[in-house]
Order: structure tokens, then C-alpha cells, then sequence
């Protein structure tokens, strides 16, 4: 980093130089010290919560099957219902997180969830299920979307990556934690109505947080570290004025349409490498080896969490060191190589397709981004819509959530004694099964989200996510819908192939088209973007050397 000295010199500042700058500017603007453990549980909570919600149908189901006798559609519909919800949010979202600030957002939110657990509490028809689920979908959705925004544009540069990243590492937590909860009200009288009552406690605690932290950055702060010396000053905007419209996304002005090029890709990218629908397979795969009835129920909600929340973490610490693009490219790399082993080994180790819904109540199925954290505990798919998450995952039909019903009771077979060979084949697909979960769980899981918080004005910044986090959900519904009949018209080993391929495609468009934003200002991202008419050449590395930087003024204040 560069800046001006008072005698008019250039100064090189390193990263602990840059981050103590930080720091003291940080402290000097009237910022609270904690706002860094602050911002952390809003992202850490927000993201439990939005995990908690998309899998807790998993174990709710079954009993609220036995008390309001549901037939497979109204299944369909209770699971579905949070998906619709969360598509709405999507298509608005934007606008509310633009319109009144993205700490707003999240608080009005929260009570937009706690109305929804309530109605999900007290419901005594199918009609209150699905309005609370759809409420709860809406609430978590916007949620989702607000609070990567908030805290990007909350925190410094160095720190942007790790706190936006937890958001990922709390869904995965809340998905496992909802498994456990389940297990543990399985047997209570109405214990349904506690496991979706549970919902509220980790977004009270992120209300609670955020009554300590400031509104948002303010929008000439947003801007004023990084001034231009051949555009004059720095850029003026008044409360409430907009720069940008939201059909500006689509327009060259400032490299918008790039910008949109950008977030649309990874977001279709991240779905159209099939996630959800290869972890669909994994209790399958896990019973291929050997493994029985609940045990690989089990060994596929809990074990491959485990492995997700493993990768979640590493990202986080490797996000701000090897960058987002590095981590986009190894995690694709490693989706393309892992998938296609699947496909590959699945033409000599033939895997059932699995029941459907009537042999199997349904799941829950992210993210995105969100970023999938749940796992499926069946054996198979149902070709049902569900829901799922990463912040920004949303998932659907095929999503890899837990099935209420013990596996142990489904109708399917036992596979036949395997020879050597097939048993080592076997192992392989269940190896890169754990590789592909891994890939994606700091890859396109975390990573995807923190961009797109990333590349837009602050003005729009609340509309582009959420336009971008639409295309998501809808692409993860198509995937997830067209995925029983992809394999009917292809196979199940050229399915996973085909994903193989797209993660190939997808391989490089984030190496021609995603740049790498680590350790650079938000100011700084919009100022290259500005610069640049077309997103091919972000490919490659930015030096600061080619920036020119105005001096800054800090004053403490009084």
C-alpha cells in the first residue's frame, strides 16, 4: 500500500503497518472496541440460524406426518413452502437492505422469524405450517443477504474474509445442531413444536449483538480512504441519494454489466456443478461399502458435516492469505476431478436410484451459497422440492438434508457381495465423495458470497446480491427438479460427468473473469472495476504499485 506524506513523498506501507493504520482509524472514527467479536457472532449466529431452519424439518416431519396425516403432496408442499418464501425475499430483499440500511434488515428480520417460529409453534393445521415455514424462509433469506453485506463493509480489508466466511461455518454448525436437537425431541410429546420453537435463540443473540454496533458504514467513509488523484475528489453523496439504479447492473457505466457478469457466474456455477444432488447419493455411496441402515445414516448427515465444517474452517484461514480466487480455482479443480471420479466409478459399481417419497418422508436441503451444509440420511433422492442451505445456498427437490424416517426401515436392497475390485471402486467413489464435499466447503461454499459482497457499489451493493442470490435459488430448484429425470435420459454415471464438465467450465471462468479482491478496500475493488471496461484481465494479479493514493487525513476525535 501507498500513501502520501505531508512532505509529499511516498510512503510503502506493508500488511502490519497497513493493518495498525487500520485499527487506529478504526478506534479513532468512535468505533467500540469489540467490533470485531461483535461482527463475529453476527455472522456466526446469523449463520447457525439459517442452517438451524433449513434442516430442522428434517426431524420434524415424520411426527408432523403422524399428527396432521399428511399425504406425499402436502409433504411436498410444508418442505417447499420455505423455498418460496425465500425466493420472494430474494426478489425483494434487495430493495428493503438498500432502503433502510443493512442492520435494519437483519433486526427487522429477526422479527419477522420470530413471528414465523410462533406461527410454527402454535400451528394447528397444515395451512399454519406452510404460512410459517414460508415466513421463515422469507426472514432467513434476507437475513442471509444482509448480514455479509454488513459486515464486509463493517470490518477492514484483512479481516473481511474471515468474518464474511463464518457466516459459511455457522450454517454448518446450526445443521448439525438441529440433527441433535431432533434426535434429542424425537420422542417428546408435541416435540415438533420445540424444534422449531428452538429457532429463536441464536437470533435473539444476533439481535442483542447487534444493538452494540453501528448503523453501517457511512457512505463517504465508504470512499474517502481511497481518493483518486486524477479524478479530482472524492465522491459526494448525500443521505438518500442513489448513484446507481437498479438497471445500471446491465448498463457499462463503471463496468457494471462485468460486475453482474461476475456474480451471475459463480452463483450459477456454484449450482450447476451439482452439489446438492451428488451429496443426494451419499448414504447410498456409504451403504456401497458396506456400511448398513442407520449407520450410514448417520456416517452421511454427521460425518460429512464434520468434513464440511473441517473445510468451512480452513477456508476461513486461508481466505485472507491465499485469496479468494485461489481458493475458487483449487476447490473447482478439486469439484471437476472428485465428481467425475464418482461418475467413473459408478459405470463398474452400479447405485440404485432409491425410492420415492412414499417410501421416504422428505428432507430439507444451501449455499449457497449459500453452502450445502445438511446431508441426506435416506439412501436416495425423492423427487420432492426441498430446502436447503448455504447462505446463500438455497436448495430444493433433491437437497441434501436428513429424512425423518429411520433409513434402516426403507425398502431398499442390499447390495450384493462385492468382488476385490468392486469393493475397491467402492471406496474410491466414497474417498471422492469426501474430496468433492471438501472442494466445495471452502471453495465456491464461502467464497462465492464474500465476492459478491464485494464487487458492487455500496449504493446497489444490497440489489445486485440479491438479484444474484434469485438466479441462485432458482437454478438450485431446476437442478434439483430435472436431476430424476437427467438420469433417467442419460444414467446416473453420465449425470455426475456432465457435472464433472461444468466444473471444468466453470474452472475457467473464474480464472479468465473473478478477480482477486484479497486485501484491497472495498473502495479500491469498485476503483478497479471503474477502470477496467472489460472483467477478462481481472484474472490476473493486481499490484498496487499501478494505483495512485492521495493522502489521508486522521484526526482522533475529541
Amino acid at each position: 500500500m501507498e500513501r502520501l506524506t505531508d512532505g509529499g513523498e511516498v510512503e510503502r506501507i506493508d500488511a502490519l503497518t497497513r493493518s495498525h493504520f487500520e485499527l487506529c482509524h478504526f478506534s479513532f472514527s468512535g468505533c467500540p472496541p469489540p467490533v470485531l467479536p461483535l461482527c463475529a457472532s453476527v455472522s456466526l449466529l446469523g449463520g447457525l440460524t439459517f442452517g438451524y431452519e433449513l434442516a430442522v424439518i428434517s426431524g420434524a416431519l415424520l411426527p408432523l406426518q403422524l399428527d396432521f396425516g399428511l399425504s406425499c403432496s402436502e409433504q411436498e408442499l410444508l418442505v417447499g413452502s420455505l423455498l418460496l418464501g425465500a425466493l420472494l425475499a430474494s426478489l425483494v430483499g434487495g430493495f428493503l437492505i438498500d432502503r433502510y440500511g443493512r442492520k435494519q434488515a437483519i433486526l427487522g428480520s429477526n422479527l419477522v422469524l420470530l413471528a414465523g417460529s410462533l406461527d410454527l409453534g402454535l400451528a394447528g393445521s397444515l395451512a399454519g405450517l406452510v404460512l410459517g415455514r414460508s415466513v421463515v424462509g422469507f426472514a432467513i433469506s434476507l437475513s442471509s443477504m444482509a448480514c455479509c453485506i454488513y459486515v464486509s463493509e463493517l470490518v477492514g480489508p484483512w479481516q473481511r474474509g474471515v468474518l464474511v466466511s463464518l457466516y459459511e461455518a455457522g450454517i454448518t454448525v446450526g445443521v448439525l445442531l438441529s440433527y441433535a436437537l431432533n434426535y434429542a425431541l424425537a420422542g417428546a410429546p408435541w416435540g415438533w413444536r420445540h424444534m422449531f420453537g428452538w429457532a429463536a435463540a441464536p437470533a435473539l443473540l444476533q439481535s442483542l449483538s447487534l444493538l452494540f454496533l453501528p448503523a453501517g458504514a457511512d457512505d463517504t467513509a465508504a470512499h474517502k480512504d481511497l481518493i483518486p488523484l486524477q479524478g479530482g475528489e472524492a465522491p459526494k453523496l448525500g443521505p438518500g441519494r442513489l448513484r446507481y439504479s437498479f438497471l445500471d447492473l446491465f448498463r457499462a457505466r463503471d463496468n457494471m454489466r462485468g460486475r453482474t457478469a461476475v456474480g451471475l457466474g459463480l452463483v450459477l456455477f456454484q449450482q450447476l456443478t451439482g452439489q446438492p444432488n451428488v451429496l443426494c447419493y451419499a448414504s447410498t455411496i456409504f451403504r456401497s461399502v458396506g456400511f448398513r441402515g442407520g449407520s450410514s445414516a448417520v456416517l452421511a448427515s454427521v460425518g460429512l458435516g464434520a468434513v464440511k465444517v473441517a473445510a468451512t474452517l480452513t477456508a476461513m484461514g486461508l481466505v485472507d492469505r491465499a485469496g479468494r480466487r485461489a481458493l475458487l480455482l483449487a476447490g473447482c479443480a478439486l469439484m471437476a476431478l472428485s465428481v467425475s471420479g464418482i461418475g467413473l466409478a459408478s459405470f463398474a459399481v452400479p447405485m440404485a436410484s432409491g425410492p420415492s417419497c412414499l417410501a421416504m418422508p422428505n428432507a430439507t436441503g444451501h449455499t449457497g451459497r449459500p453452502a450445502d451444509p445438511g446431508l441426506l440420511k435416506g439412501s436416495s433422492p425423492p423427487p420432492m422440492p426441498r430446502t436447503s442451505g448455504d447462505p446463500r445456498e438455497p436448495v430444493s427437490s433433491t437437497k441434501p438434508h436428513s429424512r425423518a424416517r429411520d433409513p434402516a426401515a426403507s425398502p431398499l436392497p442390499a447390495p450384493p457381495p462385492a468382488s476385490p475390485g468392486h469393493a475397491l471402486l467402492r471406496w474410491a467413489a466414497l474417498a471422492c465423495l469426501m474430496l468433492f464435499v471438501s472442494a466445495f466447503s471452502f471453495g465456491f461454499g464461502p467464497v462465492t458470497w464474500l465476492v459478491l459482497s464485494e464487487i458492487y457499489p455500496v449504493e446497489v451493493r444490497g440489489r445486485a446480491f440479491a438479484f444474484c442470490n434469485s438466479f441462485n435459488w432458482a437454478t438450485n430448484l431446476f437442478i434439483s427438479l430435472s436431476f430424476l429425470h437427467l438420469i433417467g435420459a442419460i444414467g446416473l454415471s453420465w449425470t455426475f460427468l456432465l457435472y464433472g464438465l461444468t466444473a471444468v467450465l466453470g474452472l475457467g471462468f473464474i480464472y479468465l473473469f473473478v478477480p482477486e479482491t484479497k486485501g484491497q478496500s472495498l473502495a479500491e475493488i469498485d476503483q478497479q472495476f471503474q477502470k477496467r471496461r472489460f472483467a477478462l484481465r481481472f484474472g490476473h494479479r493486481q499490484h498496487s504499485a499501478g494505483i495512485q493514493y492521495s493522502r489521508i487525513e486522521v484526526s482522533a476525535a475529541p
